[in-house]
């Protein structure tokens, strides 16, 4: 059998905050995010553990901001650009608005993730919706054949996975369902039955999981 060792895929790694890479599925977003001449505001929207915060946190660090965690008031009196993540996970809808205002007032940037579309949320203030709607828009695709094999491997190796029968990796690849958190889930599911039954990985114990 051929030894898994190497993936040769055109996908950048992005040596920033540890590492990114960009293909199809998120090039889009990472673009603008990196576009030093794109002076507006951003609404990124993607799958969860699709790297998000990962892309926010490279913007604040472009653009000298603060990430807004319940520092409300250091938000508001400061002159730097705001990084909110994951917006409407418990979101204070006012405080929100008033940082988007200020932003607004003093000519700041504000980069704002999320996982659920703006067009699903459920606003209490309409003028917090229509603010958002402003915003360029721009969003995380799931991750196709290319990405999914990038994250699968990436996980495994920090688990400390060695897969070196091919088949056993093209089974994994070809079962587990197109979406990061699956991915994440799948590995994490495996560390734990790996542990537990202090096995190595093998096809049917990959199978107890799947």
């Amino acid at each position: 059998m051929n030894n898994q060792q190497i993936f040769d895929f055109n996908i950048k790694e992005i040596k920033d905050l540890n590492s990114f890479y960009v293909n199809f599925s998120n090039s889009e977003a990472y673009n603008i995010v990196n576009d030093n001449s794109f002076n507006g505001n951003i609404l990124l929207n993607g799958p969860k553990k699709s790297g998000k915060t990962h892309l926010g946190l490279i913007w604040a660090k472009l653009n000298n901001a603060i990430l807004y965690k319940e520092n409300f008031n250091e938000i508001v009196l400061s002159k730097n650009n705001i990084f909110i993540d994951d917006v409407f996970n418990n979101i204070n809808e006012e405080n929100v608005l008033h940082i988007v205002n200020h932003c607004k007032n003093e000519n700041l940037k504000i980069l704002i993730t999320t996982d659920i579309d703006l067009f699903e949320y459920d606003f209490q203030l309409l003028d917090l919706e229509s603010r958002l709607k402003t915003f360029h828009y721009t969003k995380i695709k799931n991750p196709d054949d290319e990405m999914s094999i990038i994250i699968l491997t990436k996980l495994l190796s920090e688990k400390q996975f060695i897969i070196k029968n091919k088949d056993l990796f093209d089974f994994l690849i070809k079962r587990v369902n197109r979406s990061y958190e699956s991915i994440y889930k799948l590995v994490n599911k495996m560390d734990k039955l790996s542990l537990e039954k202090k096995r190595q990985l093998t096809i049917p114990l990959i199978k107890e999981i799947l």
